[in-house]
Parts: structure tokens; sequence; C-alpha cells
């Protein structure tokens, strides 16, 4: 097999791709890339096949890549936002390929979260999202991910949320509202609240959903989940939130901390103890967004959903790269927090993403390196 080497890689994509200033997981990354060049020669991280460290899809920090790499990624979210829907008959309110991935997460919300295909449901979604982009919008690119802790005390300031034309899209503007709820966790009323109108997707509209808002003043769609309720993009980008669950330490104990454990304990520190007042990185990340973010079911429709769950799966990564006896086990049941009661989410249980990609179970999605259908790695 290839020799591979983390200093060409390095070298290869520049230090600022792995580290940069504010990237306080940069020494964690480091590890569990010489982890996994460790396991090159073993095959301890799963069937390679073809696959391997030199040849993965390389997805990195949003902040690390240039304004024309912004502009091509957020240009194709925008051409998949005019391609036709394959799923009007199902979900009647779409009306874009965009929309299909939206309808997809709400239709299955309650046996995605709190479940034990939590993470590789997701993980195979935003893969599927990748695909989606590049095949049918001409992206060259990969999947970009939002680098939590990077202004983390303002996250409205960061390049993401700037509303430049290299940006994922500014705050709503500013709306009175009663604040949001999350988990049992009241959330103060930040400084936007309603339409979003600076950035790439300046005044969006949006089509499904939602369903169990959290921000106050955003009514559930009358006409049920997946009909057609036209409404703008919103958000309330949230420092209150980023403060409190967006810290260092939170993503420390995920990957090297107690938490780190095993999956079980990784997972549901990852999700949120709500009845502790924890929201976790995960619920943390849409309700620092909030507006149509807010909502479990319909959290797709803002764009930033892809670059949050690709930062949540670069956790998962991260931890399972440093965990190797630990990385390939699932845990939990088939129902959101074991409600109602439920079996063992299983191996062989089914990833459901059609149209956007092939079912395929749970144990096929375990390797980012596994060459079928994953290859990648993040930097």
């Amino acid at each position: 097999m290839r020799s591979f080497n983390l200093f060409a890689v390095l070298g290869f994509y520049g230090a600022t791709s792995l580290a940069y200033d504010g990237d306080e997981l940069s020494g964690i990354q480091a590890q569990a890339i010489e982890a996994l060049q460790a396991a090159e020669g073993n095959g301890t991280f799963g069937k390679r096949g073809s696959c391997n460290l030199f040849s993965a899809r390389v997805r990195r920090d949003w902040n690390s890549l240039s304004g024309s790499e912004k502009k091509a990624y957020t240009s194709a979210v925008n051409c998949l936002l005019t391609k036709p829907s394959k799923l009007t008959d199902f979900a009647p309110g779409a009306r874009s390929r965009y929309d299909d991935f939206v309808a997809v997460h709400i239709n299955q919300t309650l046996s995605i979260h709190g479940t034990g295909n939590f993470l590789t449901w997701h993980r195979y979604f935003i893969w599927a999202y990748e695909n989606a982009l590049r095949q049918e919008c001409g992206y060259k690119g990969y999947q970009p991910y939002w680098n939590w802790l990077s202004y983390r005390e303002d996250p409205s300031k960061a390049p993401m949320f700037d509303g430049s034309e290299t940006s994922m899209g500014g705050n709503g503007a500013f709306k009175y509202h009663n604040g949001s709820i999350s988990g049992g966790v009241y959330i103060p009323s930040g400084d936007g609240g309603g339409c979003v109108t600076s950035g790439p997707f300046a005044n969006m509209t949006v089509y499904l959903g939602p369903v169990g808002p959290g921000i106050d003043g955003l009514a559930a769609n009358p006409g049920g989940p997946l009909a057609y309720n036209p409404r703008c993009l919103s958000r309330d980008i949230s420092a209150w939130t980023s403060r409190h669950w967006m810290t260092p330490e939170n993503v420390f104990n995920l990957t090297i901390g107690a938490a780190a454990a095993n999956v079980l304990t990784f997972q549901n520190e990852l999700q949120g103890r709500f009845g502790d007042g924890f929201l976790g990185t995960h619920t943390s990340g849409h309700m620092i967004v909030n507006g149509e973010a807010s909502d479990l079911y319909s959290s797709t429709n803002d764009p930033t959903f892809f670059l949050h769950h690709a930062m949540v799966d670069r956790v998962y990564w991260l931890w399972q790269a440093l965990h190797f006896g630990e990385a390939f086990n699932i845990a939990g049941t088939i129902t959101i927090l074991n409600t109602p009661p439920s079996r063992d989410a299983r191996l062989d249980d089914l990833v459901i993403q059609e149209p956007n990609a092939a079912n395929r179970p749970i144990s096929d999605l375990l390797s980012t390196l596994g060459g079928s259908p994953f290859c990648y790695i993040y930097l």
C-alpha cells in the first residue's frame, strides 16, 4: 500500500488547512491524521479497497477556503435551488432538488435523532448532498464545515455569517420576538429574527415545514410538514448560545475526555443532555443560527445546516480515529430518545436516503475511508 506522510499533506494543502488562528482543535486534528496514518498499513480503520489517505476527498473549514472557492460552493447551492424536485408526489410543497433533502430529513426526523443511527444517517445525508452539488450543479470542491470554535464569542462576525458575497449569508433583519426554546432551555432573542437580506442567500424562499419551530413567532406549517408554505429564510444568530455551549472544553470532552469513553457517551453528549439543561454542540449549532434552523424537522431549510453537520461529522471522525476500539460500534434504539420504547439499532438497519442516494445499511457508513461509499477525510 502506498505510504502516506502527514507532513506531505500539510505541505500540499498548506498549514492553514489544518490549523490557523482560533482553531483549538489543531492538535487533536494532527493526532487523528497520525492515527489514521498508522492504521493505513494494517487496515484497522475499516475496509479500504482503493481508498487511502492520499486519494481521499478533503473537506476543509469554511474559513480556510479562498473567496472563489466559497463562491463556487454557494453558487452550486443556488443551482440546486433551481433544479426541479423529484419528490413532488410525496412532498407537494417541494419546489427544488434542495427541497428533496429537506423533505427526506423532515420525514425521518423522529427516527434519526436521539437514535442509534443519528451519526451514520447524517454522515450519509451530507455525503449525498455533496454529491448532488458536484454531479448536478458542477461543483468541483467538497463539502466544507463550520468550525464552531472560531468566532464563538460572536458568530455574526464570522466570515461565514458576515453577509458578504463570500459568506453563507448574514443574520436576519431585526424582528422583535420573545426568544426561543430548545431542549427545555430558553434562549434570549438576538439582533435578528427576520429575513436574511444579505449574501448569496438574500431573500431566499423556503417551502417545507416548519413542524415544531423553537423561535417565537414562527408558526408550524398549517397544511402539514410537507405542504407548500412559502416564506423567507429567517435567522437570529445567537452569540449567547455559542458562548454557553460551543466551548473548547465541550469539544475536547467529546474527542479525548470522559464523554469519549464509548459511542453511547459520545453521541449523548454531542446531541445534548436536555434534562440537565445542556444543549450539546449539535443542538446548539442549530440554535446559534436560529430562525428556520430552530426546527428539529426542517432545520435543513437553512443552507448552513450542511456545514454544521459536516462539523458534527468531523467531530465523529476525530473521535473514531482516536478510539479504534469503539469506532465501529453503535448504540441506541430506533426511536427518538427511545420514545416510544423500541428495539436497539442494528448494523444491518437500512439508512434511507432515496431519492438522494441509494439506501444502505449502517455497517456501510461507519468508516469515511471504507471506499464504498465514502472516501474522505477532514483537514
